[in-house]
């Protein structure tokens, strides 16, 4: 797994590289002795900025959708067993505070039951139609008539990441030359990581098909200096702006234990589990021996 953090350092110094003064400075020299115009070598610091944010935006995303399945997998398969490890937690408490009767164990029991019965959530008030985040997959569904099917593992297969790749370095809304451009691939792109999110492969390939038959992308023509320059600022920004969501992620409780495993997420899900079946057995043993 490459890191958002890994792509931005390898990408740094193509979207900060120099590019020389303002449009008005003299050109350098090329292969054959002539002199390079300014806008041309703005040209290509653009054309190279692009590419470095484009890749570090792909290592975001694929980072992103790693995270969100890991979440819910963790959510579906552990969850269960937390909850049963607080319910005994409880249990033992209580079990202690009746066989002392101290004021001090009394106590811990309340506190202990308190954590079992939280204070309801969002997603229990709605029913399991949404949560903090929004509504569920399934219950926007349910509601657009869309079929949902949830991640079968954290890591979708080499094959739809491959795909997912080439159509975000295709398709990216960042190589738009105008809004209506942009608006098309911002919801091109949208398809796409949804499927990638479900690692459906053969919707994937269905999507590589249908932009490869549609409107061929704008060829950038000779720009202006001042305008090369806006655009260099402008990848700069994005990038700054993207950071703080790579950031976010791998700081994050979920991005962190990914960061632990990060060539077998799914087998670190199955460690945890057999760790939280160890603990498990033993609260019941020691609730078993107080109850004795």
């Amino acid at each position: 797994m490459t890191t958002p953090e890994a792509e931005q350092s390898e990408s740094e110094s193509a979207v900060e590289e120099p590019v020389g003064g303002g449009p008005g400075d003299p050109g350098d020299t090329g292969a054959d002795g002539a002199e390079t115009r300014p806008e041309e070598r703005l040209e290509r610091a653009v054309r190279a900025a692009e590419q470095a944010l484009i890749e570090y935006e792909i290592a975001v995303e694929t980072f992103r959708i790693e995270v969100e399945n890991f979440s819910r997998l963790h959510h579906q398969k552990l969850g269960p067993m937390y909850a049963r490890l607080d319910e005994l937690e409880a249990e033992i408490a209580e079990a202690t505070a009746a066989r002392t009767g101290d004021p001090e164990d009394i106590r811990r029991a309340h506190e202990a039951r308190a954590r079992v019965m939280p204070i309801p959530g969002v997603e229990e008030l709605f029913h399991g139609w949404m949560d903090s985040g929004g509504l569920f997959p399934e219950a926007q569904a349910m509601l657009t008539d869309q079929p949902v099917r949830p991640p079968q593992r954290v890591r979708p297969s080499e094959e739809a990441r491959r795909l997912y790749r080439e159509l975000a370095r295709k398709a990216h809304p960042d190589l738009a030359q105008g809004e209506d451009e942009r608006k098309r691939r911002d919801e091109f792109i949208a398809r796409v990581n949804a499927a990638y999110g479900r690692g459906d492969e053969a919707l994937l390939r269905e999507l590589a098909q249908e932009w490869e038959a549609g409107p061929a992308p704008e060829v950038r023509g000779p720009s202006r200096g001042e305008e090369l320059y806006a655009r260099l600022e402008w990848l700069a920004r994005r990038k700054e702006l993207i950071s703080v969501v790579a950031r976010e992620l791998e700081e994050g409780a979920i991005g962190s234990m990914l960061r632990l495993a990060p060539d077998d997420p799914d087998g670190l899900l199955e460690e945890i589990a057999e760790q939280l079946l160890v603990q498990v057995a033993q609260k019941e043993a020691e609730l078993a021996a107080l109850r004795g």
